[in-house]
C-alpha cells in the first residue's frame, strides 16, 4: 500500500488526484475506472479540506493499495468526527431548488464505488473506499473476454 500525507488543503487536491492516478496507471487500470476513483477521491478530500478542521487546519492521509480485483483508498484525518454514511441521502424526488445543501458528493461516492467503509479509530476518521474491477464481456467486438486492471 502507498501512502501520502498533505495538509487538508484544497491547494493539495491535484497532488492527491496525482498520486492516486499514478497508481491506478501503474496498474493499467482503464479510464472508466481511473474516472470512477478520481471523482470519489476528490469528493472525499474536499470534504476533508473544506470541513475537517475548520477554522483550523491539520492533515491527511492518503493510501491506496490496487490488486487484481480491485482497488482500495483509504482516506484518513484527525478533525472533527465524522461518519459520512450517517448523512440522509438526498431528497433526489423534490425539485432541485427545494432540496437541503450538502450531501449529493456523498450519494454519489456511495453510488459509484462498491464499498464504502467508516470507522472512527482513537481520534482518527477513517474512510476506505473500494472499487471492484468487474470483468467485461468485449466478445462483440474483441472476440474475448478481458479482465479489467
Amino acid at each position: 500500500m502507498k501512502s501520502l500525507v498533505v495538509e487538508a488543503s484544497i491547494e493539495n487536491l491535484n497532488g492527491v488526484i496525482d498520486f492516486i492516478n499514478s497508481e491506478l496507471e501503474r496498474h493499467n487500470c482503464p479510464p472508466n475506472i481511473q474516472s470512477d476513483i478520481n471523482l470519489a477521491a476528490e469528493e472525499i478530500f474536499t470534504n476533508i479540506a473544506n470541513y475537517a478542521y475548520q477554522p483550523a487546519s491539520g492533515s491527511a492521509a492518503i493510501s491506496i493499495a490496487v490488486g487484481k480485483e480491485e482497488a482500495v483508498v483509504r482516506f484518513e484525518d484527525t478533525g472533527k468526527i465524522y461518519n459520512p454514511l450517517e448523512h440522509p441521502k438526498p431528497a433526489m424526488e423534490k425539485p432541485l431548488m427545494e432540496r437541503d445543501v450538502g450531501g449529493l458528493g456523498v450519494f454519489l461516492v456511495k453510488k459509484i464505488m462498491d464499498k464504502v467503509d467508516y470507522e472512527r479509530i482513537e481520534n482518527r476518521n477513517v474512510l476506505v473506499l473500494t472499487k471492484r474491477f468487474g470483468k467485461i464481456n468485449a466478445s462483440a467486438l474483441l472476440g474475448e473476454e478481458r479482465k479489467m486492471c
